[in-house]
């Protein structure tokens, strides 16, 4: 079995936004020599996320303004933010995100479906953070 793990590093200047990475995932998987296998990206920040949608900008905008319904960026609104943070928000945009994807190896390229794409959702930007892209297979 071969493995390979890369780490993506991320500087989002924005509090909120999404970072297209299929490419830079797709780079690894190649790089990796697996063949079949699984790949997956998880982002290590308990403020960011990693997912898979569309590549298309309206619905990344309907996005931003329906996670920041659910959970606005109102710092006296959050227990959490006692601690000295005001990232309370950003945990629960994290929480209905999700963690990581984990995508089909075949023929040696990613097995997505026709528009499926990568993304890093950051929701506490304007520091550095990782993903974590780990290819396991044959």
């Amino acid at each position: 079995m071969k493995s390979a793990t890369k780490y993506l590093t991320f500087e989002v200047p924005k509090r909120m936004d999404f970072v297209h990475i299929t490419p830079d995932v797709e780079q690894v998987v190649e790089q990796s020599g697996v063949s079949e296998g699984l790949c997956l990206v998880n982002a290590m920040h308990i403020t960011a996320s990693v997912f898979i949608n569309d590549n298309e900008s309206g619905l990344h905008q309907d996005y931003k303004e329906w996670l920041e319904n659910l959970a606005p960026h109102d710092p006296s609104r959050y227990r959490h933010n006692r601690t000295g943070e005001d990232n309370g928000d950003a945990h629960h945009k994290r929480q209905i995100m999700g963690r990581e994807v984990v995508v089909a190896i075949t023929k040696g390229r990613l097995d997505l479906g026709t528009w499926e794409r990568i993304f890093y959702g950051e929701f506490d930007g304007r520091r550095s953070k990782r993903v974590l892209v780990k290819v396991i297979g044959e």
